[in-house]
């Protein structure tokens, strides 16, 4: 299972943000420029956080984008569902009737593919953006073992 790149590229323009500062503007080319990302994208994505409530923008000289809210409350769940990321393990959905195999019925690792969708958004609900901007991350445990 892989993040595509909205989810991705949606949490690094948001810690972008947030590492500048509570209540720093910045705008779309300047976080493009520091994060390699193009500024078309940023738009489409910006757009949506500015949607969900996640960031504001303001106009003029002195305009940009500022979080919405203190980093320390923004957890990454409302990053990536804000820009319709959808973590997803199964290979089936409710709404259509045929399951995992294309067939009637749940495959055998159908309660497997549920688990850890809830662990990834668990973890997801649990990091915030200023954990990520200050590297408090939980490590793995190929990373304890370094």
């Amino acid at each position: 299972m892989k993040l595509t790149a909205k989810g991705r590229y949606a949490v690094m323009a948001v810690a972008d943000l947030a590492a500048q500062g509570m209540g720093a503007r910045a705008s779309l080319s300047e976080i493009g420029r520091r994060q390699g990302i193009s500024v078309t994208f940023l738009e489409q994505l910006f757009g949506k956080l500015r949607r969900a409530g996640l960031v504001e923008s303001r106009r003029g000289a002195s305009g940009g984008y500022v979080l919405a809210m203190a980093a320390d409350k923004l957890t990454l769940d409302k990053i990536i569902f804000a820009v319709d990321e959808d973590i997803k393990a199964h290979g089936c959905s409710p709404e259509t009737k045929l399951a995992c195999t294309g067939r009637i019925g749940k495959c055998l690792t159908h309660n497997l593919w549920g688990a850890l969708e809830n662990h990834i958004a668990q973890f997801l609900a649990s990091v915030t953006v200023q954990d990520v901007v200050d590297g408090r991350l939980p490590m793995s445990e190929m990373e304890a073992a370094e």
